[in-house]
């Protein structure tokens, strides 16, 4: 059976703070200190380790101790499963998108037929009375 990847790596990114500590890691391996910084006047230090934790967990990240410094970096596999999981529906985005436009292309040749409107001699006896 094969194992479900995509699914701890959505709820990974479905966090706006672990998105964040993503994007700062795509820059180059960092410490733990200073991937906390930013964060740290809205959370506590626990609390982005629990982040952490998760991205790790996900396998979106790795964490490797350095002398006293524990450092993370970033691990690109999972984000390319679920892009490429992604990149699929694109492609039938792309067509129907395609279909919406032949399809809006045609209605602008035809011409515009002029259509009575129904119950507009009901809503002008509703305002005379």
């Amino acid at each position: 059976m094969n194992k479900d990847f995509l699914t701890p790596t959505f709820q990974a990114l479905a966090d706006p703070t672990r998105r964040a500590i993503l994007n700062k890691l795509s820059q180059g391996k960092t410490n733990v200190t200073e991937l906390a910084e930013p964060f740290l006047k809205e959370m506590s230090l626990p609390a982005v380790t629990k982040h952490l934790k998760v991205l790790e967990k996900a396998g979106l990240i790795s964490k490797t101790k350095e002398a006293q410094w524990r450092t993370c970096e970033i691990n690109a596999a999972p984000l390319k499963e679920a892009t490429d999981w992604i990149e699929q529906y694109r492609t039938f985005w792309e067509e129907s998108f395609d279909r919406l436009d032949l399809y809006l292309q045609e209605l602008q040749k035809k011409p515009i037929k002029k259509q009575k409107k129904k119950g507009a001699k009901h809503v002008r006896k509703a305002k005379t009375k």
